[in-house]
């Protein structure tokens, strides 16, 4: 059985105990031509899709996405609304917490790697309290770090009305660990005045969907198994990819965001 909760009533989750997906994204720059909502879109478009497998096998509910996260390092651009690493674990401490009044687990689908580090310690709390919750990270396999191809083509394949094409840029495209220092150091907006970290060069809506439904059946895989490790994180973490860049740059400067 699978809900959207936002279009259930009380009654109907009377007697049940569900797994509830929880997406949470950002609102931050992705690039002059993806929306500020693009990591939001991401999560809850994985979570949707996972639920659409898993509906058959078991009760999930999908929650409302929480649009706001963690995105200090994105506040040079206009637009951007970061709430910041304190307020953001608070938030989902006390959701997690609520939801569970009634659910029977958690899931947080993220979006936004600078949302990891409060996300981490948020969960860790409530899964010391014995709740049970855990954390999944949106990551396509091989993505470039920030609005370059992979998110391009995501977007390109869930709101092709909202991708400013010809307004794409590149921004830098060296090795990550060559630019992590500058990105600790300085910020998005010093590293790339564009906001783009990568390239959307040959972003493609079938491309798009199908990193989709990768992610999604590699969540759908991981509930399944529920397998949380010492951080909260549900299945085996990714490799390969530069989008938690920014929350990597969070946790190394240990500073609020």
């Amino acid at each position: 059985m699978t809900a959207r909760l936002a279009d259930v009533s009380w009654p109907q989750l009377t007697a049940r105990r569900p797994l509830v997906l929880l997406p949470v994204g950002s609102c931050e720059q992705h690039g002059p031509h993806l929306p500020l909502d693009t990591d939001s879109s991401v999560a809850e478009a994985v979570a949707g899709r996972t639920a659409a497998r898993l509906g058959d096998e078991m009760d999930l509910v999908v929650a409302p996405v929480q649009p706001y996260g963690a995105s200090g390092e994105h506040e040079g651009f206009p637009g951007t609304v970061s709430i910041g690493q304190t307020a953001l674990g608070l938030l989902i401490l006390e959701t997690g917490r609520s939801m569970l009044r009634w659910a029977g687990r958690l899931l947080v689908v993220n979006g936004h790697g600078g949302n990891v580090a409060p996300l981490a310690r948020a969960v860790a709390r409530l899964r010391h309290e014995g709740r049970d919750v855990a954390w999944w990270p949106c990551v396509p396999p091989g993505s470039d770090p920030h609005a370059g191809r992979a998110e391009t083509s995501m977007m390109l394949g869930l709101r092709p009305e909202a991708v400013r094409t010809a307004q794409a840029v590149a921004g830098p495209t060296d090795p990550i660990e060559h630019l992590m220092e500058r990105l600790i150091a300085d910020s998005v907006r010093r590293v790339s005045p564009s906001g783009v970290i990568g390239d959307p060069a040959g972003a493609d809506a079938a491309e798009g969907r199908h990193l989709l439904e990768t992610m999604a059946d590699g969540l759908a895989g991981d509930i399944r198994a529920w397998r949380v490790n010492d951080q909260g994180r549900l299945g085996s973490p990714a490799t390969g990819s530069g989008a938690n860049v920014t929350g990597r740059v969070k946790s190394s400067q240990g500073v609020e965001q």
